[in-house]
């Protein structure tokens, strides 16, 4: 099947949070998406540069949102298909200092342009760990959730100024908008996104991203979601993103 948008994310868990329902939602309302994610869990930019020096084969590939059995080098991935776009991010317990972003940020992308030329370079900015968890405050350091938040936007920033104005997926700006209307059930571990709220939340911050379309508009709704819910997220989303 040839695919109308390719997206490739180079990532880790938060990756696979924000594409694990991306697919589908697309594909209820006729776009024809593919959505593959390099996962390996914890991976910061420092890692993944590595890995591209080492040609290493240790991502896992999931695409779709589905986990398969296939691993890959980066290098690989980015040669297997004429991509549209390519994702970055830093690991969340580093993303609020961007002083861990370099070199390895700007390595990337080059090696991205070499073996993508096509394919826009896109931040995905990630998001701030839960309120009153002690992950917050003993590994992220931070008394409030809107304080990390607050760094790592200011870091992604950064990146994408970096990069020429490179445009950001506002996934975490998009999570504090619903803490703003009273919204709460968004993680899972107090760091990753809950399943299914979180990550359809994600999913459809990416849909109305790539695709420019209404995600309130689409048909998919994840097991587990009520419909009354489902219709609330996607409606709050679509405001959101369009800054109503």
């Amino acid at each position: 099947m040839e695919f109308a948008l390719k997206i490739l994310s180079i990532g880790n868990s938060f990756s696979r949070d924000a594409t694990c329902y991306v697919h589908q939602i697309a594909k209820s309302s006729g776009v024809d998406l593919l959505s593959v994610n390099l996962y390996i869990g914890g991976c910061s930019l420092e890692q993944h540069w590595q890995n591209v020096l080492q040609n290493a084969p240790a991502y896992q590939v999931d695409i779709n949102g589905e986990e398969t059995e296939k691993h890959s080098s980066i290098e690989s991935a980015l040669k297997s298909q004429k991509w549209d776009y390519v994702t970055l991010q830093q690991v969340s317990n580093l993303s609020t200092d961007y002083s861990t972003y370099q070199p390895y940020l700007g390595n990337l992308v080059e090696f991205v342009k070499k073996h993508a030329p096509g394919a826009e370079i896109v931040i995905h900015q990630t998001w701030a760990y839960e309120e009153g968890s002690e992950r917050l405050y003993e590994i992220a350091g931070y008394k409030k959730q809107e304080l990390m938040f607050r760094d790592l936007e200011a870091a992604y920033l950064k990146a994408a100024e970096f990069l020429g104005g490179a445009r950001i997926i506002p996934c975490g700006w998009v999570f504090q908008q619903f803490l703003k209307r009273g919204f709460r059930n968004l993680h899972r571990d107090t760091f990753h996104a809950s399943i299914p709220q979180g990550r359809y939340i994600l999913a459809a911050v990416w849909y109305e991203f790539f695709t420019g379309k209404n995600v309130s508009e689409t048909t998919f709704c994840p097991e587990g979601l009520a419909e009354e819910e489902w219709n609330y997220l996607k409606e709050q989303v679509h405001s959101i993103f369009n800054g109503a």
